[in-house]
């Protein structure tokens, strides 16, 4: 059983839960991603209330080593995106 749901289940059921059509619900759903990508790679935090936050994290450079040759190498510092889930979603979930 496949536990991955695709980009076009999502628009479907989104479209099928709002009334609206798969068109308007797509360019909804890509609108979404656009403004948080923006507001994430500018350090803002996008919360959606009873489902969770999207945030950023500074990760430190490390040590690693390459996985073929066991050469030591250093990670450079990054910045990713976290989510953060809402108590209402976690509780959901248990």
């Amino acid at each position: 059983m496949r536990k991955t749901m695709k980009k076009s289940e999502l628009i479907a059921a989104v479209a099928s839960t709002a009334d609206v059509s798969k068109a308007d619900a797509e360019r909804v759903l890509d609108a979404f991603t656009g403004v948080a990508r923006t507001a994430l790679s500018e350090g803002k935090k996008v919360p959606l209330t009873d489902f969770g936050t999207f945030v950023t994290k500074e990760r430190a450079a490390r040590a690693g080593r390459n996985p073929q040759t066991g050469q030591p190498l250093t990670v450079p510092a990054k910045t990713v995106a976290q989510f953060k889930p809402a108590k209402s979603l976690a509780d959901h979930l248990a």
